[in-house]
């Protein structure tokens, strides 16, 4: 991304609550998130094997996902963002390494035009409290997961849309997910969800 596209008001909204900016999308793939969580570190979480059907929603730059495409060797990753420049940023660093098992869905913020049970694994990294409809997401998730298959929400410090695990816990139930297991702190955190 250019430099010169980043505006103060764009700094702004960096650090404020609501959409990240994809003026900033290249912090998003700054090394030092790995202390945090790191791809290889999501991969266990998500208990992923390579033939599975996986969603990421928000990928952003798509800092997780290429390591997750490269785990799917007979499986196939998509990646869902309301972010056209997102999508097109991330399909630019997929399309370079060669990756030829993912999709790109641009989102409208509501439902997702995908079939009934989809999906095998659905996750978002320090996205969920980002999103608007909350309730009209998690209907669709439940919709186009497939049974036994896993949501996974991860919240990392430092996002100031951060979920604390009781609220996700709450939002999640309420849409009939039930609980499976969680890593890390409630500083950060992969919790996980099965329909």
């Amino acid at each position: 991304m250019n430099a010169e596209k980043v505006t103060p008001g764009i700094v702004k909204r960096f650090a404020a609550k609501g959409v990240f900016p994809y003026q900033m999308a290249f912090t998003l793939l700054i090394p030092l998130r790995n202390i945090f969580l790191s791809p290889k570190q999501l991969i266990k979480r998500l208990e992923l094997t390579n033939d599975l059907q996986v969603m990421e929603v928000g990928p952003g730059p798509g800092y997780f996902s290429l390591q997750i495409a490269k785990s799917l060797i007979n499986g196939r990753l998509v990646l869902a963002d309301i972010q056209k420049e997102m999508l097109d940023y991330a399909k630019k660093r997929l399309d370079k390494r060669g990756l030829t098992n993912v999709d790109f869905y641009l989102c409208d913020g509501k439902t997702f035009q995908f079939e009934e049970n989809t999906f095998d694994r659905i996750f978002m990294v320090t996205v969920i409290g980002e999103v608007e409809h909350k309730e009209e997401y998690m209907q669709e998730l439940y919709r186009i997961l497939k049974k036994g298959g896993i949501l996974s929400i991860s919240e990392l410090a430092g996002d100031p849309d951060k979920m604390s695990t009781s609220e996700i816990k709450n939002l999640a139930e309420v849409h009939k997910f039930s609980y499976h297991n969680i890593f890390g702190n409630e500083r950060n955190y992969t919790i996980n969800f099965k329909k």
